[in-house]
């Protein structure tokens, strides 16, 4: 088997537990495949969590679950230095905190403090956690995927921009369509019936992080002509400079993308075409993951927020303002 064909049977293992969510499990593979961190985003009961667990359950990883709340504190998450005693001697270990794990399911991280989101600033960015003036690295496969409620205001932190950025994308999930809840009714109901009857659950397909580490290596060596950098890098500029391109994006958009989006968008628009079957990245491969590379990015302003006009409106228009280069 492939690392294409491991790759897409874990794409399918994941959709048989989380059904209707397509899309947003192509996105968190692309996320694995890009090494970068996830940002995921909906209503309440929309299986962010089943979600990331069921990428846990096929994926040969450490998953560590963290809640955030408002009494967090930095140490609760990174770990401390404790006081041992070793063969009869008093000794100060660092004791490993949640983030010494490979998958981080960071549930409802808005719900923490600044100090406590900051503190995933240095795990999130150089893969090291300081402690004590002592840096412990992380492990090779780690990855950050922080859920969190878009509605809910009260007792919420709102993450800073610079601890936006460092996602790689932001994964909006929404509502299933009839018939996929319906199969989601009738899934739940045979896991409460295999539940009581004490029946062994079955894994599946499990992906070793070797076969991982293999398929970012051939991301990685996917091509990209100088006009798809073009394109991308007009997409980006569009969205600093966007007097130049259309006045509507000009009134809707205050702050634009940092050279980390661009940098992101190209990884995600090769890890979009491997998955594809592809050797090179096409305009198309960019096109499709600008939305959810770009989205938590732009600062848009106060007529694009009174105009009740989303970020993913703007990079609509974005996407037909910007010609794609010859």
């Amino acid at each position: 088997m492939t690392t294409l064909e491991q790759l897409n049977a874990l794409q399918a293992s994941i959709g048989e537990s989380v059904l209707g969510q397509d899309h947003v499990i192509r996105q968190i593979l692309i996320g694995l495949l890009a090494n970068g961190h996830l940002l995921l985003e909906s209503l309440p009961g929309l299986a962010k969590t089943r979600t990331v667990k069921a990428l846990a359950k096929h994926l040969d990883a450490k998953m560590s679950r963290i809640q955030f709340t408002p009494d967090l504190l930095p140490s609760d998450i990174t770990g401390a230095e404790v006081l041992h005693q070793v063969e009869g001697q008093n000794r100060i270990l660092f004791q490993p905190g949640p983030l010494f794990g490979n998958l981080i399911l960071a549930d409802e991280i808005n719900r923490a403090p600044a100090k406590v989101q900051a503190a995933l600033l240095e795990a999130m960015e150089e893969r090291q956690i300081t402690v004590a003036g002592n840096s412990h690295p992380l492990p090779e496969l780690f990855i950050v995927l922080a859920t969190q409620n878009p509605i809910e205001q009260e007792g919420t932190y709102p993450l800073p921009e610079a601890q936006m950025d460092r996602f790689l994308m932001k994964v909006v999930l929404d509502y299933p369509t009839p018939a996929h809840e319906s199969h989601v009714l009738r899934m739940l109901r045979d896991e409460e019936q295999a539940q009581h009857a004490s029946a062994p659950c079955s894994s599946g397909f499990a992906l070793a992080q070797a076969s991982l580490f293999a398929a970012r290596r051939e991301v990685a060596a996917i091509a990209v002509a100088p006009a798809v950098d073009d394109y991308l890098i007009d997409l980006i500029n569009a969205t600093r400079h966007p007097a130049d391109y259309d006045p509507q994006l000009a009134r809707w958009i205050a702050i634009g993308a940092s050279p980390r989006g661009g940098i992101g968008l190209d990884r995600c628009a090769r890890a979009d075409a491997w998955l594809r079957g592809q050797t090179y990245v096409t305009p198309d491969n960019v096109r499709a993951v600008l939305h959810p590379v770009l989205r938590h990015r732009l600062q848009l302003s106060y007529d694009a927020v009174a105009d009740n006009i989303s970020a993913d409106q703007v990079l609509d228009r974005l996407l037909e303002k910007v010609a794609i280069a010859a």
